[in-house]
């Protein structure tokens, strides 16, 4: 179930009491190791640092209802389980998977009940509210209107796009980040280490690089890296060392002691690349699941493919880049695993298409140029002449409009007069981009053939 730091989905949809503060010895260890306060909470310092929004409202004792959108794991049921016991609310978790409206408009009902009698105030909690249909989404409305709930939705989906408009409008969005490696790796420090709430009876012991490839595997996912190392440490006996076997038996076979910020991933990404340059599909295949199996960030490959579309391809094949887009925006839309199918086929495409560095060296050398101080004022038959003044200073004049010109064909020189005849664009004679040496070739020369004539 997607949602919060160390959500149990068994929990939501039942009595607050479930979710104890004090949970049992046998609960499974991404339980045991909940935050218990808002100091304990990682990576969001954004809302519950000293000073931020949600750190001030708990303080305050004031806040209203709102929208937690945020990557799995990062601690949306927990932050709502927080705020509740903060500001002494009645906590009534529930999911929009497990729960129908049913059982959520009977729990605003009973909500709106203990209000009016005097009781305690109710901290509504819809994990996944993103899940419900914009019927039964309206049906929130006036509860949340009254004040009679403190509704908290939390979602992995856009709000904007997932949540009803009336509703959106009555809540505050709060973003959440996803967990970064080194949160993680000190998360699975503390669960080694802690006795009383995690693993430290065991006395089991981790390498630095086998907590990075948890961190890893764990992409942004506290629940995640916890519920891999508890998997891992059930493979072994007390005292015992964690070993890669174990690790790599976790990960069903990714190869995790890949260190994606070190001198392999540098190796492995330059053989890629190198491999789809030289037209070689296997290869280039080969390196690509090496990468994704060891952990690397998907939409990391996805950018590189997108670059060598346009650096190594080029205009050899205009529809690599579109090719590269469409494979990017496919992996956003199905994650992994079946996302990284169209990376796949990317990755093929672009070892078996034409290559052209063409405009990779050409832009590089204009780029050269301008840094050198070739910042030439623009020729004033290219300016605009907005006003009378314009005019009659010379603006536009001598401009040749090429609709008007024989072939549509001008034969104005565009560039400033220090540069006048340089050519930047020397297109190959391969694939699309031979017709394009072909087509500029003819217009070349009909324009000194007519600048000869004049």
């Amino acid at each position: 179930m997607n949602g919060g730091l160390f959500d149990d989905s068994a929990a939501l949809g039942t009595p607050a009491a479930d979710l104890r503060r004090n949970p049992a010895s046998d609960a499974p260890l991404a339980e045991r190791l909940r935050p218990a306060s808002l100091e304990e909470l990682l990576g969001q310092d954004h809302l519950v640092g000293p000073g931020a929004p949600l750190r001030r409202a708990v303080e305050a004792g004031d806040f209203g209802s709102m929208v937690f959108w945020g990557p799995p794991g990062t601690g949306k049921t927990t932050l709502a389980l927080l705020l509740a016991r903060g500001s002494d609310l009645e906590f009534r978790p529930f999911s929009a998977v497990l729960a129908g409206i049913k059982d959520v408009r009977a729990a605003m009902l009973e909500a709106e009940r203990l209000r009016r009698h005097g009781g305690r105030r109710t901290l509504l909690f819809v994990d996944e509210i993103h899940r419900f249909n914009k019927a039964q989404q309206d049906a929130f409305l006036p509860f949340v209107e009254r004040g009679d709930v403190v509704l908290i939705g939390a979602t992995t989906e856009n709000p904007s796009f997932e949540v009803v408009g009336p509703l959106l409008s009555r809540l505050s969005v709060h973003v959440l980040k996803p967990l970064r490696e080194e949160h993680l790796i000190g998360l699975l420090e503390r669960a080694l280490a802690d006795v009383q709430r995690g693993l430290g009876a065991r006395r089991l012991t981790a390498t630095p690089g086998q907590l990075e490839a948890l961190a890893r595997y764990a992409s942004g996912d506290a629940r995640r890296a916890l519920v891999a190392l508890e998997t891992a440490a059930r493979q072994h006996d007390v005292g015992d060392a964690i070993g890669d076997a174990s690790l790599e038996a976790v990960f069903q076979g990714r190869a995790l002691l890949y260190d994606k910020s070190g001198e392999q991933h540098y190796d492995l990404v330059s053989a890629l690349h190198k491999s789809i340059r030289s037209s070689d599909p296997d290869a280039a295949l080969y390196w690509l699941v090496r990468m994704l199996r060891g952990g690397e960030e998907p939409l990391y490959l996805a950018r590189r493919l997108v670059r060598i579309a346009s650096e190594d391809v080029g205009l050899a094949d205009p529809n690599a880049l579109r090719m590269a887009m469409a494979a990017r925006d496919a992996f956003h839309f199905l994650g992994s695993p079946e996302g990284e199918l169209a990376l796949a086929e990317l990755a093929v495409y672009l070892a078996v298409a034409p290559k052209s560095d063409a405009v990779y060296r050409a832009f590089g050398e204009v780029q050269d140029l301008v840094a050198r101080g070739y910042a030439e004022p623009v020729p004033l038959h290219l300016r605009n002449a907005s006003t009378a003044l314009m005019k009659n200073l010379g603006y536009g004049k001598d401009y040749q409009h090429a609709h008007d010109q024989e072939h549509a064909v001008s034969e104005m020189e565009c560039l400033p007069e220090r540069l006048a005849g340089r050519r930047f664009y020397e297109p190959s004679g391969r694939g699309w981009e031979a017709r394009v040496r072909e087509h500029l070739d003819r217009l070349r020369a009909e324009v000194e053939s007519r600048r000869s004539k004049r």
